[in-house]
């Protein structure tokens, strides 16, 4: 049974039996949308729904960007014919709530996200009305006009920020064969960099079409002479020893804008070590390369904080343990060393990945599910980006309970053999279990001053 309520206006939501549903992530799997039965999963509208005067509009706010020509879906669905064609597909697709890729717990936890890519209720109800129905076209008079969308390899932070990047780095190129195993390119190159400039938002994408292809992830780390961590909170200067990871990139994720009170470091001379996961798909792919766009906080910017993108490690050093034909859960904590907020919720599994939830236990004994994505899908990495208004504030002294759960059984659709034991490795194969967030960690007197605010604005909400 789900409950919602406000608690000091830190989290919007949170679950006191979310625990329990957290714990039971396969039977959350698939909405039930076939025979609308609520409110919330009926279509908006009595008339018939049509595809010229319902669905297009859904299909170009939220699909039409990945299923054009030349990006990366798989099949174009610009027109009513490419929909109609492909319609049962879509229809199963978007019912299992696996397109668009959005696999957040819509249920647990925060739901305010700067980037929120997935379909309302309504409109997937829309959807499958349309497919039930016959797949109407309607009044042609009804069609929005096309739009006309950018290069899909484009630097896409530049549109939210309405700035080309300062700063374009690129790996060194490699040249992957046909056929061979996974591989992993680590060159270091120079920034150039030549004074200390404040970072507002990092982007990373393979260079070409053909790059995408092959590239599974990305790692980028900043070296730089830097004493200490300039920037960090002196609460937590005792226990952050160095500037976390730079940034991450799978398929998934395109970057982070940081929040304007915090940013990143780089300084004259620093270096950027890529670590690139590359896996071979039958032909050669000469000279791939990744890169990434920096841009800059104006100069002589310095943001109040420093913020430290953490890798939460749930395998505790690599210890995991998936028996065949076996579901596992795997857990670990960590506990926050200084006030602070968390900007994303980015967990990080392969095959058998099927779930991982992330709970906070208050030093006063209170318990909350911050976030949950129950449908992990292990292609798609996606980075959900907390609302300003929504990032957890979280005191000294929380522990972060993660968990995740592995499928080895032949349920797992994704799952390329049940009867091997798989353990944590680096391929695609072998298994991970950890969460990439970015931590900004709080004064203590502005921490509190951000709780206070924020308690007071739900004070102030009429009650429903």
């Amino acid at each position: 049974m789900n409950a919602r309520m406000t608690t000091l206006g830190l989290l919007t939501f949170a679950l006191p039996s979310g625990t329990l549903a957290a714990q039971n992530p396969f039977a959350l799997r698939t909405v039930p949308v076939a025979a609308p039965t609520t409110p919330a999963t009926k279509s908006t509208t009595a008339r018939a729904v049509t595809f010229t005067k319902d669905v297009a509009p859904i299909l170009q706010q939220k699909c039409q960007s990945c299923h054009q020509p030349g990006s990366i879906a798989p099949m174009s669905l610009l027109t009513y014919e490419d929909a109609k064609k492909y319609s049962r597909r879509i229809r199963a697709k978007v019912s299992a709530r696996l397109m668009p890729p959005w696999h957040i717990d819509r249920t647990i936890g925060v739901q305010q996200f700067k980037n929120d890519g997935g379909l309302s209720d309504a409109q997937l109800a829309t959807i499958v009305d349309w497919v039930d129905t016959g797949t109407p076209m309607g009044d042609p008079k009804d069609m929005p006009p096309a739009i006309t969308f950018p290069d899909p390899n484009r630097w896409q932070l530049a549109e939210q920020l309405g700035v080309q990047p300062d700063l374009v780095i690129r790996s060194k190129p490699y040249t992957l064969a046909p056929k061979t195993q996974d591989k992993w390119f680590r060159p270091v190159v120079e920034t150039g960099l030549t004074e200390p400039r404040w970072v507002r938002a990092i982007e990373v994408k393979p260079v070409r079409a053909n790059d995408r292809k092959i590239v599974h992830h990305v790692l980028a780390y900043l070296l730089q002479p830097e004493q200490g961590v300039t920037g960090l909170a002196s609460s937590a200067h005792d226990h952050q020893m160095n500037a976390g990871l730079f940034m991450e990139w799978a398929v998934g994720k395109t970057g982070q804008i940081f929040p304007e009170d915090a940013g990143k470091l780089m300084l004259p001379g620093s270096q950027i070590r890529w670590e690139v996961h590359m896996h071979a798909i039958g032909e050669e792919i000469k000279d791939s390369q990744v890169e990434m766009a920096v841009y800059f906080y104006p100069k002589g910017f310095v943001p109040p904080h420093r913020t430290v993108l953490r890798m939460f490690d749930l395998s505790r050093d690599r210890d995991l343990d998936i028996p065949p034909n076996e579901k596992t859960v795997t857990q670990n904590f960590y506990v926050m060393p200084a006030p602070g907020r968390l900007e994303n919720f980015q967990p990080h599994m392969h095959m058998r990945g099927k779930a991982m939830s992330l709970e906070a236990v208050f030093p006063d004994g209170r318990r909350e599910v911050i976030s949950a994505v129950n449908n992990f899908q292990w292609n798609w990495h996606i980075n959900y980006v907390y609302a300003t208004e929504a990032a957890p504030l979280l005191p000294k002294g929380t522990t972060l309970v993660f968990t995740a759960w592995h499928d080895n059984t032949a349920a797992n659709e994704n799952n390329p053999d049940p009867s091997q034991w798989v353990g944590w490795g680096d391929r695609t194969v072998d298994e991970m279990a950890h969460n990439w967030i970015d931590v900004t960690y709080l004064e203590q007197a502005e921490f509190d001053t951000l709780v206070a605010a924020r308690k007071a604005k739900a004070l102030k909400k009429p009650v429903p």
